[in-house]
């Protein structure tokens, strides 16, 4: 219940959502900033040591993290997955 070691920052929309990729467990979760809760998650292709950038183009928000794992034994990736925001 209280998570797990982290090697990569989390980032926070104006909207107050946090997200997070890392985790050993190769995935991206999101948590509303205030309550905590999780919101959503998905698996990446490796874990993503790495903190997420969020960014807009054309009117719509993207989230993109690098998922190149390597570290502590896990597998490594060469991936960059991107999400658009609803």
């Amino acid at each position: 219940p209280t998570g797990t070691e982290n090697y990569g920052g989390a980032v926070v929309t104006a909207g107050g959502l946090l997200f997070i990729a890392a985790t050993l467990d190769g995935m991206i979760r999101a948590f509303d900033k205030r309550s905590g809760a999780l919101l959503w998650e998905a698996a990446l292709p490796a874990a993503g040591f790495a903190t997420p950038i969020t960014y807009e183009a054309g009117g719509k928000q993207y989230l993109v993290v690098a998922a190149g794992g390597g570290k502590l034994g896990m597998p490594s990736g060469d991936s960059y997955v991107a999400f658009a925001l609803p």
